[in-house]
């Protein structure tokens, strides 16, 4: 472990949370016992201006490591994202032009430490290194690898058999990466999920400097606002980090709930027993919390409190406006409120009204009708808004 509590098994729970490859997970654990700070290194292209949940995921699995005392260097690839990074891609990248990676790279480094801790984190650049590189340097460094190597990439493999043009700069791009973790003699070295093959070039090429190999821990790529494909500003699928609060909560809210637990397993430092707890409840109520942490970790807890309470106004409104009036007669007297919708056709029987209000599912203007034996009065000029579940929403108007 580090100077941070717990044991490190515990440590090994979070730091493993959600991630889809830690190679080697036994060797992570052990480095985790020998209680010195461990070099973290995460590399991060800046070939455009804004960051979004999607980094965050990564970034947040960096910041984990920092709460646990580990040493965090936020790499800017201002020299490989003149390259342009091959991964996922059917062409070469028009590569950037230097300002244009500079000027997203400032943008970077003002948005990151909305997560990670600006007094801990080391942010570097590996112009550092690269830009010093001659050509003897370079015929040694490629001559550490073989063009088979290079070929097992599955996104070249997919482009030969398509007879797709390969650039031979495109080749460098992982050797450079490997590099990276040389030169920043990196102990774990953390990646999305699809920058596996990059990242596992740094193990060999460390060996190979006589440098113990780096622990590879990839997380997956977070879905978008769409639920169907990678959070992507191209795709117009996502949340950026310098977004306003009520346009963050927003969007937030509209993910469906399969993405939202998604999201609050690699968006969070929950664990998984944490967040089966949070399935036991109405689903609206955990969408609503996660919403309030997203715009909290960029703007502020006070901020996500307020831009719930401002969404809450704004749904109850609008809800007003769209539910249909519907006539309701006098009561004499209290009637059970879970009679009163099996009435109105909001549920099929008692039995599940009752079970439907005590799982928070029934609002009444607004307000969740909790108590399963709850008991109205209908009087004459009365308006009451009745919302079961997501869809089923009407007034009742007591004529």
């Amino acid at each position: 472990m580090t100077a941070a509590s717990g044991s490190a098994s515990d440590a090994l729970a979070l730091l493993t949370k959600g991630a889809v490859t830690c190679h080697k997970v036994e060797q992570l654990e052990a480095k985790l016992r020998e209680g010195r700070p461990l070099r973290i290194k995460a590399g991060f292209d800046p070939t455009a201006p804004d960051l979004h949940l999607g980094h965050g995921v990564l970034i947040r699995k960096m910041a984990q490591f920092q709460k646990l005392g580990h040493e965090v260097t936020f790499l800017i690839g201002d020299f490989t994202g003149l390259i342009g990074d091959p991964t996922g891609k059917k062409a070469a990248r028009p590569p950037l032009t230097r300002e244009e990676v500079l000027a997203n790279a400032e943008t970077y480094k003002a948005q990151v430490f909305k997560i990670l801790d600006p007094e801990k984190t080391k942010i570097r650049f590996n112009s550092e290194w690269f830009g010093e590189f001659k050509g003897e340097q370079w015929i040694r460094l490629t001559s550490r690898f073989t063009l088979a190597q290079m070929l097992e990439r599955n996104d070249f493999q997919k482009r030969m058999d398509a007879n797709q043009p390969i650039s031979l700069h495109e080749l460098l791009y992982p050797i450079s990466q490997a590099y990276d973790s040389v030169a920043l003699k990196a102990d774990v070295e953390l990646g999305g999920n699809d920058q596996l093959f990059n990242l596992m070039q740094g193990r060999i090429l460390q060996e190979t400097y006589g440098q113990p190999p780096q622990i590879v821990l990839t997380v997956p790529l977070l879905l978008g606002l769409d639920g169907a494909e990678k959070m992507s500003k191209s795709l117009g699928n996502y949340i950026g980090f310098t977004e306003d609060p009520d346009t963050q909560f927003g969007k937030a809210m509209s993910v469906s709930d399969t993405t939202m637990w998604d999201w609050w397993l690699l968006l969070t430092d929950k664990l998984p027993a944490e967040i089966e707890a949070l399935k036991q409840g109405h689903p609206m109520d955990a969408k609503k919390a996660l919403a309030q942490r997203i715009v909290a970790d960029f703007h502020g807890a006070a901020a996500g409190r307020e831009a719930e309470d401002r969404w809450v106004r704004r749904f109850s409104e609008r809800s007003r406006e769209e539910a249909p009036d519907i006539a309701m007669a006098p009561t004499e007297g209290e009637v059970h409120l879970s009679r009163l919708l099996v009435e109105r056709g909001l549920a099929t029987s008692r039995k599940e009204a009752e079970r439907l209000i005590g799982q928070g599912a029934v609002s009444l203007d607004g307000e969740k009708a909790s108590d399963p034996a709850l008991r109205l009065a209908l009087c004459s000029g009365q308006s009451m808004l009745v919302k079961v579940g997501k869809l089923k929403l009407e007034r009742w108007v007591v004529t």
